[in-house]
């Protein structure tokens, strides 16, 4: 994906997002600020040459770092040496982050077979399945766009803060 198209996808989610959140922002600035959307903590345990790893890695930001996209986050936990000694790790860290290719399954329509008799004019259909799917990556505009919309039911936690502002402003 070039950078150009990078900055389009984000600039059309940042319009989306701005258009559904801007008008409850100024209802919440009203009520005292917003609670912190939860951040993205992902569980890391690994071993190696007796040693082993035990923590989590907390997505903080993404950067620009030469013209790659780079996720920067927190590391924290514990390492057990191979000799048992217990060492606690708190360090920032940075890698390329990069928007895989993927499908989303965006609609499965599955009609029956259907025979209607209206005022003498009979219709018969037989069975119809209809399967839109996105797809994702790079050039993919609306596939995107689709997928990251599909894929906002997955955070329940987060679309109920958006929900909520919503009510809020109305």
């Amino acid at each position: 994906m070039t950078l150009k198209m990078k900055q389009i996808a984000v600039a059309t989610m940042l319009a989306f997002t701005t258009a559904m959140i801007a008008p409850a922002a100024t209802v919440s600035a009203q009520q005292g600020p917003p609670a912190a959307a939860p951040a993205l903590t992902i569980p890391i345990v690994g071993s190696g040459g007796g040693s082993t790893f035990n923590g989590t890695f907390t997505l903080q930001r993404f950067a620009n770092q030469n013209g790659q996209l780079t996720a920067v986050g927190l590391v924290s936990g514990t390492l057990t040496g191979a000799n048992g000694v217990v060492t606690s790790v708190l360090q920032t860290v940075s890698g390329p982050a990069a928007v895989g290719d993927a499908t989303c399954n965006i609609l499965h329509l599955d009609l029956c077979p259907l025979s209607l008799n209206v005022l003498g004019l009979q219709v018969d259909l037989s069975r119809v399945v209809l399967d839109i799917t996105a797809q994702a990556g790079a050039g993919n505009l609306l596939g995107n766009l689709l997928c990251s919309v599909a894929n906002l039911l997955n955070n329940p936690g987060g679309l109920a803060q958006v929900l909520n502002r919503i009510i809020g402003a109305l």
